[in-house]
């Protein structure tokens, strides 16, 4: 029987990370959960569980980094070293630019983006002794048009493209390959920081070029083949996953 390998998901609480965490848990990996609420986290691990596979929840602030190479280190404790990287936690608060303190947007900087550079850096170092492996970084469809009131959540989205370009070059020569998903709408709970959800909901439909809701098993699948076998010569891409709202 082929050896599962281990897989880290961040912010696996949330209706997109418990999705992927639970594909690649299907895939054969098993899977270390990464979110700072114990009890989204501990429903993750459940699913990953019922799918077959090892899960080993994690409750982690993402603003730390001390905290992230801890959970890294007592994922590859547990779960051995890591193969598969999903940099997925994001925070969106929504503010008028003009209205944001600097606290704020420190905070989302903090989860966004400087996370995702230091779980890539910690399970890097890991995979380039031991024979590479893949890392997914998630990014969102706002980085395309922009989006009013969510200049610290879009600006930070875009700089996960560019690091996983940047990664990509610098990590290929570890076999460590680097990409990037896109989701567009997807129905989660960050659709409810929008004063009226439901002409949100009309107005995703009015843009798609496929008339309905994508699902988070949607995007998971994308993951998946980016983090699998299938995409070994596939590396410093970003996949556009909107229902053809976007097309780049």
């Amino acid at each position: 029987m082929k050896q599962p390998q281990a897989a880290l998901v961040t912010g696996a609480g949330g209706a997109l990370g418990r999705a992927i965490a639970v594909r690649l848990a299907a895939d054969g990996h098993d899977v270390a959960v990464l979110d700072r609420d114990p009890v989204s986290l501990e429903r993750t691990a459940e699913e990953v569980e019922k799918a077959g596979a090892r899960a080993l929840p994690l409750v982690t602030d993402l603003r730390d980094a001390a905290a992230i190479e801890a959970a890294v280190e007592r994922a590859e404790a547990v779960l051995g070293t890591p193969r598969v990287l999903v940099n997925n936690a994001a925070v969106y608060p929504s503010r008028p630019f003009l209205e944001i303190p600097l606290a704020e947007y420190e905070e989302v900087v903090a989860v966004n983006q400087r996370a995702y550079w230091v779980a890539a850096q910690s399970a890097a170092r890991r995979m380039s002794v031991t024979g590479g492996g893949a890392i997914v970084n998630i990014a969102s469809i706002t980085m395309h048009g922009g989006w009013s009131s969510l200049a610290s959540y879009v600006s930070t989205k875009g700089a996960a493209v560019t690091l996983t370009r940047a990664l990509a070059r610098e990590l290929g020569p570890a076999e460590i390959r680097v990409n990037c998903v896109s989701p567009g709408a997807f129905p989660t709970a960050a659709e409810e920081i929008h004063e009226d959800p439901e002409a949100y909901r009309r107005h995703v439909l009015d843009h798609q070029a496929l008339k309905r809701r994508g699902q988070p098993e949607e995007l998971a699948a994308v993951v998946s083949f980016l983090a699998g076998p299938d995409a070994s010569f596939v590396t410093g891409q970003c996949v556009e996953v909107n229902g053809g709202w976007v097309m780049a």
